[in-house]
């Protein structure tokens, strides 16, 4: 298994330099084609006289295109000096950003995104919620903070609980995994909990040799906020890229009550790539 097409989903009016230089570097990595990706959705609300309404929307839809073709400038002006190929796709949709670019997700393995905090529901003409996106691509997701200047791959962290969700993203990854100089799998459990969790761990870790990588484990016990000691431990590994499974509970509540997908999300100094 191998990557051989990533879809870069680039913010307008925003600079995506981090994505496109993660990007850009996996694709050098394995050899891949790279298709940049930018959408926007123009107004349809009027704003008092039809004749007014038809200006002012207008003007927004020509101020979209510019920032869609600026958008394009700066992918293109990124991987002018990486080898492969790369194709450029933008558009402006009245259908809803994260389900359109979800259809575009067909023609890629992987798809590189920009990690986006909450906005305000006006904002959503212009920018994606990252975890829409996750639930509707059918493809892994990595997620790039905009502080990150490459993905060096010296380490990646497992965090391992056994869902569809976790089995999903570990298969997903394997190629980044495979490329990893070290990788180490995370389960937190309660103590009574502490042979089951094992060989899950065990399981995982033959899997995983059967596939070329050699992972170490962890497995923490906590008996309450099992979210704050897997973060400290990832925090104390110093990985560039964590591996998970998205939203093992409803969405709802993961995103009402800050679960662990939510702080994936929004890793502010490494990647993470999940999968639904």
């Amino acid at each position: 298994m191998t990557y051989t097409t990533f879809m870069v989903h680039l913010r307008v009016g925003r600079s995506n330099k981090a994505v496109l230089a993660v990007a850009g570097g996996l694709a050098q990595r394995f050899g891949a084609r790279i298709v940049g990706v930018a959408m926007c959705r123009p107004d349809d609300v009027v704003y008092g006289e039809a004749c007014l309404a038809g200006a002012v929307l207008q003007r927004g839809r020509d101020e979209m295109e510019r920032e869609l073709a600026a958008a394009e400038t700066e992918f293109h002006d990124a991987l002018q000096h990486r080898a492969g190929e790369s194709e450029w796709r933008a558009a402006l949709t009245y259908s809803v950003l994260p389900d359109c670019l979800a259809q575009e997700a067909r023609c890629a393995d992987l798809v590189v995104t920009a990690a986006t905090p909450d906005r305000p529901w006006q904002e959503n003409a212009r920018h994606v919620d990252t975890g829409d996106l996750v639930m509707q691509a059918g493809r892994p997701v990595l997620i790039v903070p905009d502080s990150v200047e490459e993905l060096p791959l010296d380490h990646a962290v497992i965090c391992w609980k056994d869902t569809r969700e976790a089995r999903r993203a570990v298969v997903d990854a394997l190629p980044l995994l495979q490329a990893a100089e070290r990788v180490t799998a995370i389960e937190v459990a309660g103590a009574e909990d502490s042979a089951l969790t094992k060989q899950h761990i065990d399981d995982l870790l033959f899997w995983l040799e059967r596939h070329g990588v050699a992972a170490n484990a962890l497995m923490p016990t906590a008996a309450r906020n099992g979210k704050g000691v897997l973060a400290a431990i990832i925090e104390a590994q110093a990985s560039d890229l964590i591996v998970a499974g998205a939203y093992g509970h409803s969405r709802l509540r993961e995103w009402a009550f800050g679960g662990v997908t939510r702080d994936l999300l929004m890793q502010p100094t490494r990647c993470a790539l999940v999968s639904h």
